[in-house]
């Protein structure tokens, strides 16, 4: 048992627990259940990635299973946490080390929602991990056939979602910039033609704070709800452009403290499809905990000048 060879697995480890579960808080404590594991293992280990890989599966599968009733009973959208990731290279921001950043956005995590626990393991850690069939049988549990099997559903589901692809990095801040710009100034016309009529706004306010409880169809009432949320912000709220799961994207601040995430997605020519909004308080405690450290991270800021 080496605690050099883990601290090495743990970025890649948390980008699993992280992308199977959507929660940053609760992908910790997996991390940190599957080292107690190794540690109790000792020298039975002969294979460290592989055998942690399994046990973060593993660990993942249950919980996933056991917060299925949790999530439907959710009220509203459920949205995944949101992760701060600027500043590269910082240990605050808990993928610097991972090599593929495939599948960690708050759209595509988001989308995995949409897969059953075993689809979903399946998907990850073929698609962003690009592990073997036999590899990933290994990990969940099921026979190579099985894996293939469970891929080709999970990629049936997904086929010609939004979101599911990273966007382009330079359509993706300039569309969170002209957001910025829209909340600054409330005038919103040249944000618009960079919207598609079919837009969709999901907001998660997990029932604490205000919230669409269902999903806002449709350009113009997407439009008339943003127009609503810039109009309720408390005094004193600043809005900035920053990092959120490798993409830009915009975050309110009180005082510093982090109310709100605000992502986009695109799709393929560079068109806002989904609008995410996360003000749930208990989804933005990750990002709070992040926030002392990673101050150096805002691109742009700006207070907002009015609510009219």
């Amino acid at each position: 048992m080496s605690v050099a060879v883990f601290e090495g697995l743990r970025s890649l480890l948390f980008s699993v627990a992280y992308r199977l579960l959507g929660q940053a808080a609760d992908a910790e404590d997996i991390v940190q259940e599957a080292w107690l594991r190794y540690a109790r293992a000792g020298e039975d280990v002969d294979d460290p990635r592989a055998w942690l890989l399994r046990v973060t599966t593993r660990l993942c599968l249950d919980e996933l299973r056991s917060a299925r009733v949790r999530r439907e009973l959710y009220v509203g959208p459920w949205l995944p946490e949101p992760v701060l990731t600027g500043a590269a290279g910082s240990a605050a921001d808990p993928f610097a080390n991972v090599a593929r950043r495939e599948l960690l956005s708050l759209g595509a995590v988001a989308l995995l929602e949409k897969l059953s626990p075993a689809e979903r393991a399946v998907f990850v850690l073929r698609e962003a991990l690009e592990l073997s069939h036999a590899e990933i049988g290994r990990a969940v549990g099921v026979s190579e056939a099985g894996s293939r099997q469970l891929l080709a559903r999970g990629r049936r589901r997904l086929a010609g979602e939004p979101g599911r692809r990273p966007a382009s990095g330079e359509a993706q801040r300039e569309l969170v910039a002209a957001l910025l710009a829209a909340f600054e100034s409330g005038d919103s016309k040249p944000l618009i033609a960079r919207l598609r009529e079919d837009l969709i706004l999901f907001s998660d306010g997990g029932g604490e704070v205000a919230a669409a409880l269902r999903p806002v169809f449709g350009r113009d009432k997407v439009l008339r709800f943003m127009v609503g949320v810039r109009g309720k912000v408390a005094t004193g709220t600043r809005a900035a452009i920053e990092e959120v799961n490798g993409e830009p994207a915009l975050v309110l601040h009180v005082d510093g403290v982090p109310t709100a995430v605000i992502a986009v997605v695109l799709d393929e020519a560079g068109y806002v499809v989904r609008f995410l909004l996360v003000n749930a308080p208990r989804k933005l405690d990750y990002v709070r905990r992040q926030v002392p450290h990673l101050r150096d991270s805002v691109t742009s800021q700006a207070a907002i000048s009015s609510k009219g």
